[in-house]
C-alpha cells in the first residue's frame, strides 16, 4: 500500500501534514525573507492569517468539481485587492499572491510522491523568493552606496577666452585648462553662449573641490 493511500485513509492526518507544511513555508517566506528585507511588521500578521484562512477554505471546499472554481475565485480576490488597495505596493501584492499560491498548492495539490513532491515544489517557491530578494536588494544597496559616494557638484559661471578648446574633441584639454586656471577640479562644462566678436564664451562649470596648484 502506497503512502498516498495511507494518508488518504486518514483525512485528518493528511490535512494536518499539509497544514504544517504550509505554515513552515509561510514562516520561511514571511518571517525569514520578507521581514528580513523590508522590516515591515504591519503586514506579517495579515500574510499569515490570509494564508491560514485560504488553506482552510481550500481544504473544506476541496472536490474535483469545484477546484477550478476555487482557483478562479482566489485570482478574482487578488485582482480586487490589487485595484482597491492603493496603499499596497506591487511588491507587497506580490507577497500576497505568493501566500495565496503557497496555501492553495499545499491544500489542494495531489502528488504522485507525497513526500518528495511537496518538498520540491515548496523549495522552488522559497528559493525563487530568496534569490530574487537577494539579487534586487543587492542592486538597490549598491545604487545607494554609489549615490552616497557621489558628492553633489557645485557650479558657477565662467567667462572663457580660448574658443579653440570648445570643440567636443578637445573636452579633456578644456577641463584641464579650466582646472589649472581656477585651481578647482572641473568635472563638467556646459556652454551657455559664445560671443565671436569679443572672442569669449560664457561657460557653466561643475566642480567638486579645489585642487592644489599655483595662481
Amino acid at each position: 500500500m502506497s503512502p498516498l493511500i495511507e494518508i488518504d485513509q486518514d483525512p485528518l492526518l493528511g490535512i494536518l501534514i499539509r497544514f504544517l507544511t504550509a505554515i513552515l513555508v509561510l514562516f520561511i517566506i514571511i518571517r525569514l525573507i520578507y521581514f528580513r528585507y523590508t522590516k515591515n511588521k504591519r503586514n506579517v500578521f495579515s500574510f499569515f492569517q490570509m494564508g491560514i484562512m485560504i488553506f482552510m477554505v481550500c481544504v473544506l471546499l476541496k472536490s474535483v468539481e469545484i477546484q477550478l472554481g476555487i482557483a478562479l475565485g482566489l485570482f478574482a480576490i487578488f485582482a480586487i485587492m490589487r485595484f482597491r488597495s492603493q496603499n499596497l505596493s506591487l511588491r507587497q501584492m506580490t507577497y500576497f499572491f505568493t501566500v495565496i499560491g503557497v496555501s492553495v498548492i499545499n491544500a489542494m495539490a495531489v502528488y504522485y510522491h507525497p513526500v518528495r513532491g511537496p518538498i520540491v515544489i515548496n523549495s522552488i517557491i522559497i528559493l525563487s523568493v530568496f534569490l530574487l530578494e537577494t539579487f534586487f536588494n543587492r542592486k538597490v544597496s549598491d545604487k545607494k552606496k554609489e549615490k552616497k559616494k557621489k558628492k553633489p557638484l557645485s557650479k558657477t559661471v565662467l567667462l572663457y577666452n580660448n574658443l579653440e578648446l570648445l570643440d567636443p574633441e578637445n573636452e579633456s584639454e578644456l577641463l584641464s585648462d579650466i582646472s589649472s586656471r581656477t585651481h578647482m577640479k572641473i568635472e563638467k562644462v556646459e556652454i551657455r553662449k559664445i560671443d565671436l566678436i569679443k572672442g569669449t564664451a560664457e561657460l557653466e562649470i561643475f566642480f567638486k573641490d579645489k585642487v592644489s596648484g599655483h595662481g
